[in-house]
Order: C-alpha cells, then sequence, then structure tokens
C-alpha cells in the first residue's frame, strides 16, 4: 500500500507554462506517469463534499437514512461495524452525540449572535465512472478513510451501486475525538483527490486525479441541485430551463453577448497548452519520444474553451441544424 502523501509532488503543469526555458529541468518518474495516464484519458476520480444538510441533526439523520436507503443498504463505520435498518440515522446521532454537539453549539450562537452556524458532519461522495468494479472503489475508500481519519474523525460509508457509476457516501463527524474541527478546503480535495485515485491503481483500477482545465474540460460545472435534475429525464431544473431561455432569447436578437469569465478561459487554455508544450519539449529532449507526441496530439484534440452561454448556444444552434436536415430531408 503507497504512503499517505509522497515527498514528490504530482504534476503541476502550471509551473511549466511559467517557467522559462532555462529553467525546465527533467520530470520526475511519477510526473511521467500522471501524464502518460492523463493524455491517454484514464478515467478521473470524482470527490465531491455536499454543501447542504450538515447544520442540524434532522437533517443529518435524513441524509443517513438516504444513504442507507431505509435499510436497504449496509453502513459500514470507522471501527469495522456494519449498519442495517430503519433506525441506524437515529443511532449514530446518538452514538457520536451529535444532538449535543448542536445544542452546544446554538448555546453558543445564543452567546454570539450572527455567526454562521458549523457543520455537524461533512457529506463527501467518492465516484468513479460507469464500469469500475463497485468492490474495489469501496475498498479504495476505506483505505483512504482510514488513514485520512482513523483515530481522529468518527465516520460511516454506504456503496452505492443503483447509478451507473459506482459511488461511496461518506458521512464524517466535524469535530473529532480530540475536539478538533475538521476544514475541507480545495487544496484538500485536490489531495484527496490524488490519493483516492492512487489507492485505486494500488487495487489494479486505472485512475487518475487531475484538474479539469488541464485536461481541457471546459463543459459548465453545476451544483449538485442543478446537476441531477439535468442529468435525469424525470426531474427537471428551472435554473437550467431559465438559462437556456435566455441564451435563446440572445440568438434570436442576433448575438451572444461575452461573458465577464470568457478571458480568464482563454488565458487559462493558453497557460494550459504552453505547459503541456513545455512537458513535451523535456520528454522529447529526454529521450521519450513517443509519450512526447502523445501530448501534442492531447493538446491538438483539446475542444475549444467555452462559457456557459457558447456551451448551451452551441446545443441550441446543433439542435436547430438537426430539425432543419430533417426537415429537407422529408420535403424533399
Amino acid at each position: 500500500m503507497p504512503d499517505r502523501m509522497s515527498n514528490e509532488p504530482l504534476f503541476d503543469l502550471f509551473s511549466y507554462a511559467r517557467r522559462g526555458p532555462s529553467q525546465r529541468d527533467r520530470l520526475s518518474s511519477v510526473e511521467v506517469d500522471q501524464i502518460a495516464r492523463t493524455v491517454r484519458r484514464t478515467p478521473e476520480v470524482m470527490v465531491k463534499v455536499l454543501p447542504r444538510g450538515a447544520n442540524d441533526s434532522k437533517a443529518v439523520r435524513k441524509h443517513l437514512d438516504y444513504i442507507g436507503r431505509k435499510g436497504e443498504f449496509d453502513l459500514e463505520t470507522d471501527d469495522g461495524h456494519e449498519l442495517r435498518g430503519p433506525q441506524l440515522g437515529k443511532d449514530l446521532l446518538e452514538d457520536w452525540d451529535l444532538e449535543l454537539d448542536e445544542y452546544r453549539r446554538k448555546s453558543d450562537l445564543t452567546a454570539t449572535r450572527g455567526r454562521a452556524q458549523s457543520r455537524l458532519v461533512h457529506k463527501v461522495i467518492f465516484s468513479m465512472p460507469a464500469g469500475t468494479s463497485p468492490e474495489k472503489v469501496l475498498a479504495a475508500v476505506k483505505n483512504f478513510a482510514r488513514e485520512e481519519f482513523a483515530l481522529k474523525h468518527r465516520y460511516v460509508m454506504a456503496l452505492h451501486t443503483d447509478e451507473p457509476h459506482p459511488h461511496v457516501h461518506v458521512v464524517i463527524k466535524a469535530v473529532s475525538e480530540q475536539g478538533q474541527r475538521l476544514h475541507i478546503r480545495k487544496a484538500d480535495l485536490r489531495v484527496w483527490r490524488r490519493e483516492f485515485a492512487k489507492h485505486l491503481r494500488a487495487l489494479g483500477v486505472e485512475a487518475n486525479a487531475t484538474e479539469r482545465a488541464v485536461r481541457g474540460v471546459t463543459t459548465p460545472r453545476k451544483l449538485d441541485g442543478i446537476y441531477r435534475p439535468a442529468r435525469d429525464p424525470a426531474r427537471y431544473s428551472t435554473h437550467l430551463q431559465r438559462r437556456v431561455e435566455s441564451v435563446a432569447a440572445e440568438l434570436l436578437s442576433g448575438a451572444i453577448k461575452v461573458e465577464p469569465g470568457k478571458a480568464r478561459l482563454a488565458q487559462t487554455r493558453k497557460e494550459v497548452e504552453r505547459g503541456w508544450r513545455a512537458a513535451s519539449d523535456i520528454l522529447m529532449r529526454d529521450g521519450q519520444h513517443t509519450l512526447a507526441e502523445q501530448v501534442r496530439r492531447f493538446v491538438e484534440q483539446m475542444p475549444q474553451p467555452l462559457t456557459e452561454k457558447e456551451f448551451f448556444a452551441g446545443g441550441l444552434l446543433g439542435r436547430a441544424a438537426h430539425h432543419r436536415d430533417l426537415y429537407k430531408t422529408l420535403t424533399r
């Protein structure tokens, strides 16, 4: 099993984009491995923190009941026990003293009015694309959680296979047994993604953890409450409907208004391409010609960076073109 954190940092593409020719050094074996995984489009891990329903015991119990499907799925605790049954949410609240924590927090808030409520738990999802072994996803999450939280933060997890992509829900008690509060920052999530991917690879599962921009991904990201209705045909997203209708109105008026983030998106893409080309040059110089050429092709095949408006506009125009071609075919 690999160490929790390697002393050797993983490939930082943006650092290579900023370096001058004289500062370019060799790539480590760890960096070369990650470059190879990225350009051959190895499946990317996903680690996401759910933002809501973590501030009061009632919401936490509801989430625990949800991930256990009211007794349908097993929940595994940090001490290895498996729980099942309609009362597991209530039992865990008592075992973790969350209702007592909530009472103490409310008392503190009464004394210091205006302060934002702190979380009782953190709700995290670890996921892999469809086709990945669910059992190995669960095993990787167990290994990760054991190294990250054991003897510090209480946690419970459940594997879900009711969707094409296997995913594990993990609920982590925000305050440790030593009284330390867990704060999850973006930098922590980047580390967690890398560690999750490492544990999967240790189990023989191809897995990678790179930033979206590094891979040339510009598809707009949405909050979970927006994403799920958009993905599920049986559900409905009023937010997306309003956004698409707004873009359609701009198309009908003759032009799409440029979004403020367009310039930043374009600048980020320039830095990404510059970094990849710098890496390709180093690989070529070190005699790894095949990988250097794969990097070049990877950059050439990146889709154009699109803002949300441009993304929606492309979809609307493509749909209009499809209906126009269909009409021509039917009226010949």
